[in-house]
């Protein structure tokens, strides 16, 4: 009910937060929208203003060419007529026709002023019949963000209007948009990594508390049978049944006594694992003789396993550099593993060598091996792949702390570890343990 209950709060935090994503990058394109139709009014003002000084230059430069004394009335007052339309008119009348070049020329030096580029045309429409009369430019073909300031007439029966049609404002656009276009940019990155990064801790988080509850599950599961085993080695102690059968109450003493040993070692390698990953525990290296080491796990293996283990030995260095007491647990999870995850009858390859740089040891066994889908989980604590669903599957206890330790010490040796194995075949552990910097060449010079 907890599980169900936190589930769907997180895919309701995920959703909430991409919908928020989705909603900051819709306010985000509907300002840059107005910033832009902002713009493009400020571009259409501009260019309006432009082909109207171009045109009064132009007229004036015509009016120059007049007789001396010569006065141009203006026309009626009219309020959809600009006065200088009458102007223009009057020029033309009295034989003093529109420069398209000189207009031509005047426009392109009023565009570069104004920042407005030099992309344009100039057409002349009568704009009763929409016929298109005259035209000049530098770009005959507008781009889709072409921009059409509204026509000036030259005649007041608008059968002449001048339309300026500025064809590429791409680089005016970016010019007065880039700092904004830039400052959005770099916010809407920034919300969106952040979003990413609250989604993948949510994920995480749900993934924590998923080991969590499938730690607890199988550490229950796992202290269930050794404290059920001590208590009923007690109970039967305590009745007094056993007072005459010497050899049964030893054997049920031991049963106690292996059952709380192996209580304690999961609760000591929860301790040093913990210490290890926060650095306070410190390995006490030695010269370490191997062989005793390795007999001695594989004297107890095959008395205590019930299955049918074959050990094969291969010493071809007798020591190394290494604490003791974990390397013997080391080897022992190994070992453990490799009876857990096979059939009824296992065999087991203890090798050790020497480098110049290391002693490596190896330990390969014919169990089940790991998928390739698994075998870059194994090292991580809790790991439920090779400890939860193994469990299930072929009824190995362990709730994924051995492999952990394992990385662990042997990182504190300074050590290396590395797995190889086809499922269904093999699986071989090889664990490289720097040697003793009296004993490394590499370190002598």
């Amino acid at each position: 009910m907890e599980t169900s209950k936190r589930k769907k709060n997180i895919l309701f935090i995920t959703i909430l937060s991409v919908v928020g994503l989705i909603g900051a990058m819709a306010l985000q394109m509907i300002w840059i929208y107005n910033s832009y139709e902002l713009i493009r009014n400020d571009i259409l003002n501009e260019g309006y203003a432009t082909i109207e000084k171009a045109l009064e230059e132009e007229g004036n430069m015509r009016f120059g060419q007049t007789p001396k004394g010569t006065r141009i009335k203006s026309g009626p007052t009219n309020d959809t007529i600009p006065p200088m339309t009458y102007f223009y008119e009057r020029l033309s009348d009295m034989g003093y026709p529109m420069s398209l070049h000189n207009l031509d020329s005047i426009t392109a030096e009023l565009l570069i002023q104004n920042g407005l580029g030099n992309h344009y045309y100039i057409d002349i429409i009568n704009l009763r019949t929409g016929e298109k009369i005259n035209g000049i430019g530098t770009q005959k073909e507008p781009s889709f963000m072409a921009v059409k300031p509204k026509y000036f007439p030259i005649r007041s029966d608008y059968t002449q209007v001048v339309q300026l049609i500025i064809t590429n404002p791409n680089k005016t656009f970016l010019e007065r948009m880039g700092l904004m276009l830039a400052g959005t940019f770099i916010i809407m990155l920034i919300v969106i990594v952040c979003i990413s990064y609250q989604v993948r801790f949510i994920s995480r988080f749900e993934k924590i508390f998923q080991i969590r509850e499938d730690f607890s599950y199988a550490m229950i599961h796992d202290m269930k049978t050794p404290l059920t085993s001590i208590i009923m080695a007690l109970n039967f102690l305590r009745s007094g049944k056993l007072d005459n059968r010497l050899e049964m109450k030893n054997k049920y003493f031991d049963i106690a006594e292996n059952e709380a040993d192996h209580l304690l070692t999961l609760t000591n390698k929860v301790l040093t694992i913990s210490k290890l990953e926060n650095h306070k525990l410190e390995m006490n290296k030695t010269e370490v003789e191997l062989t005793p080491i390795i007999e001695k796990l594989t004297e107890k293996f095959k008395a205590k396993s019930q299955k049918t283990v074959n050990f094969i030995t291969d010493i071809k260095a007798e020591t190394a550099y290494a604490d003791a007491e974990y390397l013997e647990e080391v080897l022992s999870n190994l070992i453990d593993n490799s009876i857990k995850y096979s059939g009824e009858s296992v065999e087991i390859r203890i090798s050790t060598a020497r480098d110049d740089r290391y002693t490596v040891l190896k330990v390969h066994d014919n169990g089940f091996g790991i998928s390739d889908k698994d075998i870059h989980l194994i090292f991580r604590k809790y790991e439920r792949a090779s400890a939860v669903k193994r469990n299930r599957r072929n009824g190995a206890s362990g709730f994924g702390l051995g492999l952990n330790f394992v990385d662990q010490v042997v990182e504190a040796h300074h050590g290396k570890i590395f797995v190889s194995s086809i499922e269904g075949e093999f699986t071989e552990f090889t664990i490289y343990l720097p040697l003793a910097e009296d004993k490394n060449p590499m370190q002598n010079g």
